[in-house]
Formats: C-alpha cells, structure tokens, sequence
C-alpha cells in the first residue's frame, strides 16, 4: 500500500505474546480473530508455550518451521477437532523467543500493541520486574514504556498474593488485566464458544472489531437467540 506522496505504508503489527500456561486454544482464537480483521501479527512463542502447544495438539510448534507449525495449530478446534478452521497465516511474522534483538525489542519498531495470550503466572512476574529474560517479556515492556495497548490474559487459578501483586502492578502500569473466565451468557453451548468468549474480551480491551460473541443487550432470556 502507499500514501499520496508515493512512501509506503508503514505495517503496524499487533504481537501476540503465547507463554506457558495451558490454553493455547485462547492464543488461536485471537489470532485468527485479528487475521480475520485485516490486521498484520508479530508473533512470539515461549519456550515453555511450546510445549504446551504440543501437549495441548499433539504438534509441536518449531522456529524452523513456524508458518506450517503455525497454520497446522491454527486449523485445530478448541476441542481438538483438526482442520476445523482454515486460517491464512501470511500475515504473521513470527520472532523467536530467544531473539533480543528482534523488531519488537525496541520501542522505535512500530505496533499497535501487544496481547499476551494465555499469561502464565511467571510470565506476569517478569513483566511486572521488567526483567526482560525472552522476547516476550522486553516486547511486553517495551509496550508500557512506549504507552501502547497491552493485554495479559492470566490464566491460573488459584493466585498467590504474590501473583496478585504483580498484577496490580500491571494495571498500575496501564496494562489491561484480563483473565481467562469464561461468560455463559452469551450463549456459550461449546468449548470452542467459551474460548472465543474470552479471546473477544481480549480483542475489545485492544479496540479490535470483531463478532466472536453475542453481547449483552439487557434482556434476560436472550441466551434462546443464539450466540
């Protein structure tokens, strides 16, 4: 794309962050979600996410071979039904965890902001250090200090007081707490509507359009509509 004075148009990523705890099937919801929006992803993938990507599909997800990896996981219901979705992944650039010195480790590589989906707990604890031990936690970091949007959507229960701490410093900072607490109002009647529920709280905290859920419109009852 270019602008009226032949430059082009800079692309402004979203990252999605995917760290260890279970529930990668939420990472997959928001990603095809913001590929469904139009929207370009960079995207980083713990170490430990990977094994539980693996646990969690019975497919392991490589640096090597990140597109197909990614594209296979994408395709796999909340479930585990495979090729449940068919998702175009050419808009995803993915950077290795261990790469600090990658495009989003500086603030002067443009986003529109950062979502971390699932947040594990130790995840939540280094960026609330700000210590910056993986790509993840200094993009995260990087996205408080240069005041962009960013999600951590903490998946753990129960919390410690410790774990609680770290995330009030989180919204202290100007982050979006969000845990992954599934709404049965919206008509949720499967694994994978419970799944999207929570990938769209993520999305509306980002200001990203999108129709994974019926949303409430104060009426009692509304469930028997559909979602």
């Amino acid at each position: 794309m270019t602008s009226t004075t032949g430059t082009s148009t800079p692309r402004t990523p979203w990252i999605v962050g995917v760290s260890g705890a279970s529930g990668t099937p939420y990472a997959a919801a928001v990603l095809r979600a913001l590929l469904h929006a139009g929207e370009s992803v960079d995207l980083v993938v713990s170490r430990a996410a990977r094994l539980t990507i693996l646990d969690e599909t019975g497919h392991p997800f490589r640096d090597a071979h990140a597109q197909e990896d990614l594209r296979r996981w994408l395709s796999f219901g909340a479930d585990g039904t495979p090729d449940a979705f068919d998702p175009d992944v050419s808009a995803v650039r993915h950077w290795p965890a261990g790469d600090l010195a990658a495009g989003p480790s500086s603030g002067s590589y443009p986003a529109r902001g950062m979502l971390i989906v699932p947040a594990s707990t130790a995840c939540v604890a280094g960026v609330a250090l700000g210590l910056s031990k993986d790509l993840l936690q200094r993009a995260a970091s990087v996205t408080l200090k240069e005041r962009r949007p960013l999600v951590v959507a903490v998946r753990e229960t129960p919390l410690h007081g410790q774990t609680l701490r770290h995330l009030v410093s989180l919204d202290d900072a100007g982050a979006v707490v969000l845990p992954a607490s599934p709404a049965f109002y919206a008509g949720g009647s499967t694994a994978q509507h419970l799944v999207d529920f929570v990938a769209g709280r993520a999305l509306d905290a980002a200001g990203v359009p999108h129709k994974l859920y019926r949303r409430w419109e104060g009426e009692l009852g509304g469930r028997a509509s559909g979602a």
